[in-house]
Parts: C-alpha cells; sequence; structure tokens
C-alpha cells in the first residue's frame, strides 16, 4: 500500500473497543510519520454508538446513518459509501459493524476492505460463535481478522489469535476473553497491510 495519507476509515455500530484499540495504537505506534497513515473517519450505522462519542472526543470525524432511514439495504450502502468516500479511505474497517453489506460495497472495496471475526475461521461463521463453540465442545476458540468479500465471514486470513475454552465458560466470559485478543491482533493486521 503505497503513497502518501494513507486514510483509514472505521466503521462500528457499538461502543468500538476494537476501533479504539488501533486508534490508540496508531498514535503509539506513530503511524502517520511511519507510514502517512492516520483514522479519518469513524461511521457508524446507530447515532447512539458511544463509539462515536469517544472518536470525537479524538479529534475524529464521526458520523451517523441510521439504515432504518433508508428503503433498502442498497440505498443505506450506497449512502454509506458516499460518507466514506469523502475521506479517500486507503483502509476501510469494519469494528463490530453490525450490517450485512451488499456485494457491490464490498467489490467498490475490494481489496481495501477487513473484518473482526470472534472464531477461529472457516469455523464459525455468522453470529453466537462463543455460544456455538462452547455447544461444539471445542477446546480452542478465538479471533480472525481477514479480508472482506461478498460472501459473509470468508476472504483471506490476515492473522489469528487463539483462546482456550474453559470449564464453566459462558458465552459472556469467552467473549471478553477474546476480545482482550482482538484488540492486540486487529491493530497489528491494520498496520501489516499499511507497511506494504
Amino acid at each position: 500500500m503505497s503513497g502518501v495519507n494513507k486514510n483509514i476509515v472505521i466503521l462500528i455500530s457499538g461502543s468500538g473497543s476494537n476501533m479504539a484499540a488501533i486508534v490508540e495504537t496508531a498514535r503509539t505506534q506513530r503511524w502517520q510519520a511511519r507510514f502517512g497513515a492516520r483514522v479519518a473517519a469513524v461511521i457508524s450505522n446507530k447515532a447512539a454508538a458511544q463509539g462515536l462519542v469517544w472518536a470525537k472526543e479524538q479529534g475524529i470525524a464521526a458520523a451517523a446513518l441510521d439504515h432504518t432511514a433508508y428503503d433498502s439495504r442498497e440505498a443505506f450502502d450506497a449512502a454509506l459509501m458516499a460518507e466514506i468516500d469523502r475521506h479517500g479511505p486507503a483502509l476501510v474497517v469494519l469494528a463490530g459493524f453490525m450490517r450485512i453489506l451488499t456485494p457491490g460495497f464490498v467489490q467498490h472495496y475490494e481489496g481495501r476492505l477487513v473484518n473482526i471475526h470472534p472464531s477461529l475461521l472457516p469455523a464459525f461463521p455468522g453470529l453466537k460463535t462463543h455460544q456455538r463453540a462452547i455447544e461444539m465442545g471445542c477446546r480452542v476458540a478465538g479471533a480472525s481478522v481477514h479480508r472482506v468479500t461478498s460472501e459473509l465471514d470468508h476472504g483471506e486470513i490476515l492473522e489469528q489469535a487463539v483462546v482456550p475454552v474453559l470449564p464453566g465458560d459462558t458465552a459472556e466470559t469467552l467473549s471478553a476473553r477474546v476480545l482482550t485478543q482482538e484488540h492486540l491482533i486487529y491493530p497489528r493486521a491494520v498496520e501489516r497491510l499499511l507497511s506494504v
């Protein structure tokens, strides 16, 4: 990813803890000086997303587009693309963005779109990953950073972290342990993409 001004746009739906981990890493690892990279904007499909408040406090452009205000998934994705493209993104980072994206959206950002998923892909794509891992008797769970393709939770795996499933684990306790690893591997995967 050569060139200057590598803007990163992060999409969130909630607290934005992975977004915050990326922003903090960008600061401490001096992405601006090293790669010409910065988190240019944070966008949510929910106006009440706590992550937007935090992003604004960091001086990052923050916007909300309410997906319920649009007649179709395609109409929402078109508006979202227009908002993202205002920032000239080198990377679009999905960080807890709870929307299935249209093929047109995915194609528009091909090669620039990444996501984090709370399982060791290809195991357990979709939702309720921690509960499913426990029910299947898995001894390990984890998280995967991957390129986004039009097929849900597929695409090249860029980084993974493995977490043990402990006796007595609930979906909540396992989720909390996996999340601590997400906060480590997502910034690392983004940094690697910026460095090539």
